[in-house]
């Protein structure tokens, strides 16, 4: 079972916020006993790219066999709304 901290790997694409299958996250909850998580997707510099709450069912967990590989995440934070503060 799948707990905080984790590191996990997006299975399918998430639209909102703009997540590719293949993307890695590391968990940060976890909902009703692991059938959603927040995840936590950062950027090679160590920046937040998103959160996002993901169904189990589109997550499994990082292997030995997984590389990373970069790809330009601007796209995705650009089509999510700004917030004012």
């Amino acid at each position: 079972m799948l707990e905080e901290h984790d590191r996990i790997v997006l299975t399918e694409d998430v639209a909102d916020p703009g997540l590719k299958a293949g993307d890695v996250g590391t968990i940060i909850h976890v909902h009703r006993d692991g059938e959603a998580f927040e995840v936590e997707f950062l950027t090679l510099d160590g920046h937040t790219a998103a959160v996002a709450t993901v169904p189990s069912s589109r997550v499994r967990p990082v292997t030995g066999a997984d590389i990373t590989h970069a790809r330009d995440f601007r796209a995705g934070v650009a089509a999510r709304p700004s917030v004012s503060t």
